[in-house]
């Protein structure tokens, strides 16, 4: 997934209120949006190096958004709406050995009313929900985590899932790590012990779990490699 426009380099002063972040670039404080409900774990040191895309629709009142952030000489998405077009980029050209075998790619798949999972896929004979998480955490060296923040919400997807599955459907869950220092996952439990108590169950009765890492720099992210789940 390439970015449209040239992002702008900066340095990150502070984040506040979830969704605004100011930043300095050219000697200018610039409040940004933040395009992450998570807690941001680890990412938000004042005078971590940060990338900044441009919006050019004249009625938004923040015309900048916070896309990257350099963190221990390393890059991270923090940009949760990116997941999305990242992974559906990748489905189509068939960078997920586990899923290359679904022709069919469709984006906002109502399940019931109360749910939606990100995608629907399927082929002559199978159909199956994936549903997408971005991950950005990582306490431990080379390792990713998720969540950063305990979860009702990722929870109850889990749950869904399962369900899903009695219903005649492949379930599927992928973790998207937006960041290339990590080559091993796994739940961050003392963050959200209940969240790992649900993984653990879906995954016994399942539903099937993913993972994989990004290539990332200012002009585009792109998926890697599948990455080791602890």
């Amino acid at each position: 997934m390439r970015f449209t426009d040239k992002l702008l380099s900066g340095t990150l002063i502070k984040r506040y209120k979830r969704f605004f972040v100011d930043v300095k670039v050219n000697n200018k404080i610039i409040t940004a949006h933040c395009p992450n409900s998570g807690s941001m774990l680890g990412l938000l040191e004042k005078g971590n190096q940060i990338w900044i895309s441009k919006s050019l629709n004249p009625k938004r009142k923040l015309k900048y958004t916070l896309e990257l952030i350099k963190v221990n000489n390393s890059l991270v998405g923090i940009n949760t709406h990116l997941a999305n077009k990242i992974v559906y980029e990748a489905l189509k050209n068939k960078s997920f050995q586990e899923l290359n075998k679904f022709e069919n790619i469709k984006a906002e798949a109502v399940y019931d009313k109360e749910t939606r999972f990100d995608f629907f896929l399927s082929n002559e004979k199978k159909r199956a929900f994936l549903e997408v998480k971005n991950v950005t955490l990582s306490q431990i060296e080379n390792t990713a985590e998720f969540p950063d923040a305990i979860t009702v919400r990722g929870k109850k997807h889990l749950s869904k899932l399962q369900e899903a599955i009695k219903k005649g459907y492949e379930s599927y869950i992928l973790y998207l790590v937006q960041r290339e220092n990590c080559n091993q996952f796994k739940i961050a439990d003392n963050i959200d012990i209940e969240y790992k108590k649900t993984f653990l169950n879906v995954r016994k009765n399942g539903v099937k779990i993913l993972c994989y890492n990004c290539k990332l720099n200012p002009q585009e992210i792109i998926i890697n490699e599948a990455v080791k789940i602890l």
